[in-house]
């Protein structure tokens, strides 16, 4: 009687909030705590996939819906994991708690533009430790507490960040730990399997006007805790590898589109460019001036009257007048050469050149080393799943691709080499000297057909 009350009082105290994904959500008290400050309210302004929205108009949802998004789901999952095997598995409302909030808080580390900021920016102007949204998440947890004096028990607090840590990085960190498969709920190091794709693959499709054959409904349904990790009925099989194959979908077809990358040079350049002045990679280690990055820097460059910023403010401007880097062709590595394949550079091209004609010089070209997997690097995701026959059955067990079907992948990553010139009267050299490149490294050229004549005569 006295847990039912304490369910009504919370229920009482929470807010209901309507998602255009997953209908009602409603939101504790504890998390209610951080969501109402800026720090959480500041992933409004973080676009969840980007630059994105400037190929797709519509994938202009935020890190603050999938935030919520992703707590639910945590909350569903851990829910119906207590309501089948709650007893067996001795899960408390202290697990409940804490897995629902690493869910809302598993992004608030977040940079700029997301991903691109992470690995795009980063790298080129920070030379010091690697630095990770993870990383940052939990940092950031440590100063809403200290700033909004939200009162969280120490023990909850720490639980919360170590779930957020619980990436590939941290498994054999984790591997002792009791309750191991609470870890596997929301950032899933193990298998790849977690509610924090479940969210992002749905939401991601719908916001970009594109079908979703994956319904992560049917895995929320029968997975069950075996030998202290989540596992999934052996006829589930070709539902989780569609959930890989929907994923590496969406990498293909959005998250890496030309376009896309495209402007995500430019903006990388940009903020390269603009950082002396704005001292963005100064803010990295400091969760007080951290969470006042958001996506409005780039209007923040672009209304500037500084003349520092004049090259940042102008890469801006090509981009808001669709003057791109232009895309000057692609190919695939072949899976042989996948394992010992080094990114190819701008010298690297700028060296294939022929001599006569127009000189290149390397800050005309821009290489992107596009990588695609499903997960788990060259090898097959679910190789990694454990499964059970039925609900009566106390064994867990692997299976082989080859049990299931012989459609299924025998391949497991595409690494994706592009070439684009800076500016658009080099197309023609770019993508000449790039076809040179691919005959002296491989014997012939690997690209599907040549760069379009039509691109090649543009000349701004």
């Amino acid at each position: 009687m006295a847990a039912m009350e304490n369910e009504f009082q919370d229920r009482q105290s929470s807010k209901l909030v309507r998602d255009n994904v997953h209908g009602s959500l409603y939101l504790e008290p504890l998390a209610l705590k951080f969501i109402d400050t800026e720090q959480f309210q500041r992933l409004r302004d973080l676009k969840q996939l980007g630059l994105t929205n400037m190929v797709y108009p519509g994938a202009v949802h935020s890190r603050f819906e999938h935030s919520l998004g992703v707590y639910w789901l945590a909350g569903e999952a851990i829910s119906k994991i207590k309501t089948y095997q709650g007893q067996e598995l001795g899960i408390e409302s202290f697990d409940v708690k804490t897995v629902k909030l690493a869910g809302l808080l598993h992004d608030i580390g977040h940079g700029p533009f997301s991903h691109m900021f992470e690995s795009g920016f980063l790298p080129l102007v920070h030379s010091g430790a690697k630095w990770s949204h993870e990383d940052m998440s939990v940092r950031m947890i440590d100063y809403i507490v200290d700033e909004h004096n939200i009162e969280i028990d120490s023990d909850d607090l720490r639980r919360v960040k170590e779930l957020i840590g619980s990436s590939s990085k941290h498994v054999e960190h984790n591997a002792a730990k009791e309750k191991l498969f609470l870890y596997d709920i929301v950032a899933n190091g193990r298998t790849g399997i977690d509610v924090d794709k479940f969210d992002y693959i749905e939401r991601d499709s719908r916001a970009c006007g594109l079908g979703c054959n994956f319904h992560f409904e049917r895995l929320m349904e029968t997975m069950r805790v075996m030998g202290n990790e989540i596992c999934y009925r052996a006829s589930e099989y070709l539902t989780i590898n569609k959930l890989f194959m929907t994923r590496a979908d969406l990498h293909r077809t959005v998250y890496t589109h030309a376009k896309v990358k495209a402007m995500e040079l430019m903006v990388v350049d940009a903020l390269c460019k603009a950082n002396a002045e704005l001292g963005i990679v100064d803010s990295i280690q400091r969760p007080s001036e951290f969470w006042k990055l958001d996506d409005s820097i780039l209007k923040k460059i672009e209304t500037s009257d500084k003349p520092e910023l004049k090259e940042a403010k102008d890469l801006i401007s090509r981009i808001r007048r669709r003057d791109l880097y232009q895309f000057c062709n692609e190919y695939i590595v072949p899976k042989d050469q996948l394992e010992n394949f080094k990114d190819v550079t701008p010298k690297d091209i700028v060296c294939s050149e022929k001599a006569g004609g127009v000189t290149l010089k390397e800050e005309d070209v821009a290489v992107v080393t596009v990588k695609i997997d499903l997960t788990n690097g060259r090898k097959n995701p679910l190789d990694r799943v454990s499964f059970f026959k039925d609900y009566e059955s106390n064994e867990k067990f692997s299976i082989k691709a080859d049990q299931l079907s012989n459609l299924l992948p025998t391949c497991y990553q595409d690494k994706i080499v592009r070439v684009y010139s800076k500016k658009p009267d080099l197309v023609a050299a770019v993508a000449e000297a790039f076809e040179e490149f691919q005959v002296k490294t491989y014997g012939k050229k690997k690209q599907v057909h040549a760069t379009p004549e039509k691109k090649k005569r543009r000349v701004s």
